[in-house]
């Protein structure tokens, strides 16, 4: 049987990936250059503006493909079968290598959407062939990414292929679930539950036990309790018992909330109505492309899955989180809030976090009209919370006007927040000035160049300028602070260390100042979230 058209190239780690792969590889912005960048720069060449220019036309219109799925590409069952053969025969692919992917496709489109924290529970049903597979390595994946996923495979396959995939999942201590194993209903026991039983390639009517699996998902959407959370359903490619051209011919069949096609959608998926379709396999090589005149999605960055059309509509009021964290309490913090949050930002500084140093300042003018901002937090000690900023824009003005202010810290991963509130002042001269010469010389550049907060006719007004100075100073003197730039220090009166728990029964410590015996101490208090 030829390779269903979904398998995607390159063999990766089996099991390796971290638990936090899955944000990783779908929404990893990388720092690099663009493509269309990189590539000439290796060849030692600079771009050119039509280049660039036909690549921002070529971005473009990927991005209306992936807006508008009508523009999108949709395989019959011959074009899904010839793509296979091309794939599996000149192109040197493997079936192991494009299994592997596949799954990997399907557990990155379903952590984009499902997080662990909610949906941990992930049942896995796999029919006997390459969907199948796919599914096998799905679950592994999402071991890896945090899940707690079952198989259900009553089916199996007889190659080493198969085998191997069951033993890597067993060394795991993955559970497989006979059919006589799995509850009644599904939606008590599991959050999520993958349709890998058939493929594009399968024909007919599904046989025992196969088509009872299919009606008891069927069954979850039609007898679903509206008070409580029924299982995500996932289809890998083609949802199983439908017709891969014309969809659900009986009106009657699995009804996913997502769907992951793999190469390129299938005609059916036009029929799709869930909230979610991805496409996964970004192994298709131009040749094919140009062959089958495919009109595929862009996929960002380094993702394995891109979403088809635009994201579903969401009431905001329901968006909630229901944190799980370890309780914060007053036995077990540190007496000093400044040990106290040097402790905080190192577990913010391990866990990986971009810029745990970012912090809202929010300050207040004598008109008593606040506004916030995100600085960068460049340093502290007992003294106080460093920054650095243009003395002029509006927050300098505010502090010269009332030179009080409040700054929040939130490290989401950790389901942290630290709020610090007191008076601020300048810091020496000498500080800024040292501060300063320790900045790139293109950010020097910058801070002379930015009249903050004004008005200005337009961002070719301060590359301009930019351009003057980078020239000025190109030969590396000493580029002058502006009289107008330095650094604030807020010296601290209260703390608040915020940890989100369940229920929104948030734990919140404040730490207040209180003098004893000439000496400075402070005060814990738990507040009511």
């Amino acid at each position: 049987m030829l390779r269903k058209a979904k398998r995607m190239s390159c063999l990766l780690s089996q099991t390796l990936l971290p638990s936090s792969a899955a944000n990783s590889i779908c929404n990893f912005k990388p720092t690099i250059a663009p493509h269309h960048l990189l590539l000439p720069r290796l060849l030692g060449l600079r771009p050119k503006i039509g280049f660039l220019g036909s690549v921002r036309g070529m971005a473009t219109k990927m991005d209306s493909i992936q807006q508008n799925p009508e523009a999108i590409s949709y395989l019959n069952q011959k074009e899904a079968a010839e793509i296979d053969e091309i794939l599996m025969g000149p192109l040197g692919f493997s079936v192991d290598q494009l299994m592997e992917l596949a799954g990997l496709s399907v557990a990155a489109a379903i952590a984009e959407v499902y997080r662990p924290s909610e949906y941990s529970r992930v049942l896995t049903i796999c029919g006997p062939g390459n969907n199948g597979g796919d599914g096998l390595v799905a679950a592994r994946h999402l071991y890896h990414f945090g899940y707690k996923p079952f198989i259900c495979y009553p089916k199996r396959t007889a190659k080493p292929l198969y085998d191997g995939l069951v033993t890597q999942l067993e060394s795991l201590s993955v559970p497989f679930l006979l059919l006589e194993d799995l509850p009644k209903d599904f939606s008590d026991s599991f959050d999520i539950l993958v349709d890998a039983m058939f493929g594009f390639s399968f024909h007919g009517s599904p046989r025992p036990p196969f088509d009872d699996l299919i009606q008891r998902l069927v069954a979850l959407k039609l007898n679903g309790d509206t008070h409580q959370k029924s299982p995500a359903i996932i289809s890998i490619d083609i949802p199983s018992g439908w017709n891969v051209e014309e969809g659900d011919l009986s009106g009657e069949g699995i009804q996913p909330d997502m769907l992951v096609s793999l190469t390129a959608p299938k005609l059916c998926a036009k029929r799709f109505s869930g909230s979610h379709h991805f496409l996964g396999g970004r192994f298709v090589p131009p040749s094919i492309r140009n062959k089958f005149n495919l009109q595929l999605p862009a996929y960002p960055g380094t993702s394995m899955c891109v979403r088809i059309g635009k994201p579903p509509k969401i009431d905001i009021s329901s968006l909630r989180e229901n944190y799980i964290s370890p309780a914060l309490l007053e036995e077990e913090v540190v007496a000093d809030p400044f040990d106290q949050f040097q402790k905080w930002f190192d577990d913010a500084m391990i866990a990986g976090l971009k810029e745990p140093n970012a912090m809202a300042l929010s300050t207040t003018g004598k008109d008593g009209k606040p506004s916030s901002r995100i600085v960068l937090l460049k340093g502290f000690d007992k003294d106080g919370f460093v920054w650095y900023t243009n003395y002029e824009g509006r927050k300098g003005q505010q502090i010269a006007e009332n030179p009080h202010a409040a700054l929040l810290f939130y490290w989401d991963d950790l389901n942290r927040q630290v709020r610090i509130e007191g008076p601020v002042q300048k810091v020496s001269d000498e500080e800024s000035e040292q501060y300063f010469h320790s900045r790139p010389r293109g950010s020097q550049i910058g801070a002379i160049v930015s009249q903050q907060s004004t008005v200005i006719p337009g961002r070719h007004v301060l590359l301009d300028e930019y351009k003057q100075l980078e020239a000025k100073y190109s030969d590396g003197s000493v580029i002058p602070k502006p009289k107008h730039w330095g650094g604030y220090r807020l010296k601290p009166e209260m703390f608040e260390f915020w940890q989100g728990q369940k229920s929104r029964l948030h734990d919140r410590l404040r730490y207040i100042p209180e003098t004893a015996d000439g000496k400075t101490v402070w005060r814990i208090e738990r507040l009511a979230p």
